[in-house]
C-alpha cells in the first residue's frame, strides 16, 4: 500500500503538474505540453571488472556502487561492448540534468548484460543456480536503485526486455516472482495498485499503470513471449493479447489516453535479413526475411491495436537498439529507441519526448548521445526531430509522412540514415566495415522495414523498391 507521505508528495506534485506552477498570489497560464525522458537497453555489466566479483557476491546491491568507484577501470566501454560503472554513472547523470518538470520517466527493458549468467560462472567461480540467479536479483537491483537515485520520486513504468532473465531468452516465471516487488517500489515507486501490478506482473510480466491525478494509462507489454526464437507457448501468448484487449477496451470506455510500451518491436528483422546471404537469391532478389515475432501473433495484436483508434497516442519499442520507427497502421507509428549499451556498434543515446498535456500526444523528440571517439564529459544534443525533418504536429503523423519522404528525398533519407546508428558512422578497425549497418545497396531493407509489417509485404516491397 502507498505510504501516506509519498501519496501526499505524489498528490502536490500531480496538483503542480497540472497546474503549471507553485502559485504566488496569482495563476499562471497552465504549460500546453510536457517532456518526459526516454531510454532504454542499459544492459549492465557487473563483470566489467573480474577482480570485483567476490566483494560484489558478498555485499548487497546497496554497496556496490562505492566497491565499483575503487576499480582502476575508469575508462567508458568500447563499442560492440555492455555498459560498465562508468558509463551507467554519466548516463544517469545526462539523463537527471534533462528531466526538467517531467512527470514520469519510460524505460523500454533489458536491464542486464547479455551472457549474464555464463559470466557469472566463469568470473565469480561459481556453477551453482541459485547464486546466479540471487547475482541477477542483486543487479537488477542495484541498475533500478541507481535509475531511482536519478528519477528523484517519480514513477518509471517500463517494459521488460528479453535479458531481463535467468536465461537470456525473455523474463522466467522465477525471475519475475523474485523481482516483482523491486520493479514495483523502485520503478513505479508504488504510485500504482499493488495487487493489480503483481497479479500480471509474475503470471507473464506485463502489467498496466493508472497514473494517479491524469487519464493516462501506461502499458507494459511483455513482447517477448511473441518473439521468434523464444520456447512458444500459445497459452500465455493468449492470455496477455486477451488481457491486452480488454485493458484497452476499458480505457476506451472510462475515457482514457494510452502509452503502449514493449521491447521487442514487431515487423522485420532488418540487420539480420540485410545481413544474412542465404536470404536473397543469386539476381540479390529476397526470398525470405527474419521477423521479430511469429507471424501469427503479430497479426492478432495488430489486429487488437485496430479496434481501439485514437485511443493509444505512444507506442514505444527497443531491442535493436537503433534510431528507427515502424509504421504499424495509419493510426499506430511506432518509435524504437536507441540505447544506453554500445554492444551493436552503435552510439549511446536516449530521447526525451515533448506531449500536449491535454492528450498525452507526442509532438516533438530531442535525441542526446554520447561520442566514444571523442570522449566528452556528458551526453550532447544530437538532434531535435521537428528541427532536422522540418516537420510540426503530432509525431505519429509526422513520421507517417517521413516514410514515403525517405524514399524519394535523398537528403532525409540521408539524414536517417545518418542518424539510425546514433552517430557512430565510422569503420570498424578490427573488420574494416562499417558500425552502420546501412548501405547504399541494402537500404531497401532498412526502408521496407519501416513501413511493411508482415513477411511477405516485406519481401515484395524490397524486391519492387
Amino acid at each position: 500500500m502507498l505510504q501516506p507521505s509519498r501519496y501526499i508528495f505524489l498528490l502536490v506534485l500531480v496538483n503542480i503538474w497540472l497546474s503549471g506552477g507553485c502559485g504566488n498570489g496569482t495563476t499562471p497560464p497552465a504549460p500546453t505540453s510536457f517532456t518526459a525522458v526516454v531510454f532504454s537497453d542499459v544492459h549492465f555489466n557487473p563483470f566489467y571488472d573480474p577482480s570485483l566479483c567476490p566483494r560484489l557476491v558478498a555485499a548487497d546491491a546497496s554497496g556496490w556502487a562505492s566497491i565499483f568507484e575503487t576499480s582502476s577501470i575508469t575508462a567508458l566501454p568500447a563499442w560492440n561492448s555492455d555498459t560498465n560503472y562508468p558509463l551507467l554513472v554519466l548516463a544517469l547523470s545526462s539523463i537527471r540534468q534533462n528531466l526538467g518538470a517531467s512527470p514520469v520517466i519510460i524505460y523500454t527493458g533489458d536491464l542486464l548484460g547479455h551472457n549474464f549468467s555464463n559470466q557469472f560462472y566463469q568470473y565469480c567461480g561459481s556453477s551453482d543456480v541459485a547464486a546466479m540467479q540471487a547475482f541477477s536479483d542483486k543487479t537488477a537491483a542495484f541498475v533500478m536503485q541507481q535509475v531511482r537515485s536519478s528519477a528523484g520520486n517519480i514513477p518509471v513504468v517500463f517494459a521488460l526486455g528479453n535479458t531481463d532473465s535467468y536465461t537470456g531468452n525473455g523474463p522466467d516465471s522465477t525471475f519475475l516472482s523474485n523481482t516483482a516487488e523491486l520493479f514495483y517500489t523502485d520503478f513505479l515507486n508504488g504510485t500504482v495498485n499493488h495487487h493489480a501490478f503483481l497479479n500480471t506482473f509474475t503470471s507473464a510480466g506485463y502489467y498496466s499503470a493508472d497514473l494517479r491525478g491524469t487519464n493516462l494509462r501506461v502499458i507494459g507489454l511483455n513482447t517477448v513471449l511473441f518473439s521468434l526464437g523464444v520456447p512458444a507457448d500459445d497459452s500465455a501468448v493468449s492470455a496477455e493479447l486477451y488481457w491486452l484487449d480488454s485493458t484497452l477496451a476499458s480505457a476506451q470506455a472510462g475515457g482514457k489516453k494510452v502509452w503502449l510500451l514493449m521491447h521487442v518491436p514487431p515487423g522485420a528483422n532488418t540487420v539480420s535479413t540485410a545481413t544474412t546471404p542465404s536470404n536473397f537469391d543469386s539476381n540479390g532478389h529476397l526470398i525470405s526475411a527474419t521477423m521479430m515475432w511469429v507471424q501469427d501473433y503479430q497479426a492478432r495484436f495488430l489486429g487488437i491495436l485496430s479496434k481501439y483508434p485514437g485511443v493509444i497516442t505512444l507506442t514505444l519499442a527497443a531491442h535493436t537498439h537503433r534510431d528507427e520507427f515502424r509504421i504499424m497502421s495509419s493510426d499506430d507509428v511506432l518509435d524504437i529507441t536507441p540505447s544506453i549499451a554500445p554492444c551493436f556498434g552503435n552510439g549511446p543515446a536516449f530521447k526525451v519526448f515533448t506531449f500536449t498535456r491535454a492528450t498525452f500526444t507526442p509532438t516533438d523528440y530531442r535525441s542526446l548521445n554520447y561520442d566514444l571517439a571523442a570522449m566528452p564529459g556528458q551526453f550532447s544534443d544530437y538532434y531535435t526531430f521537428s528541427e532536422a525533418y522540418s516537420m510540426q504536429g503530432p509525431l505519429d503523423s509526422s513520421l507517417a509522412q517521413l516514410y514515403p519522404a525517405l524514399i524519394t528525398n535523398n537528403a532525409q533519407q540521408s539524414i536517417y540514415i545518418g542518424q539510425y546508428n546514433s552517430g557512430n558512422n565510422s569503420v570498424d578497425s578490427g573488420t574494416n566495415t562499417n558500425w552502420n549497418p546501412i548501405t547504399s545497396t541494402n537500404w531497401p531493407v532498412f526502408a521496407c522495414g519501416i513501413g511493411k509489417m508482415a513477411q511477405l509485404d516485406f519481401i515484395h516491397c524490397v524486391n519492387s523498391y
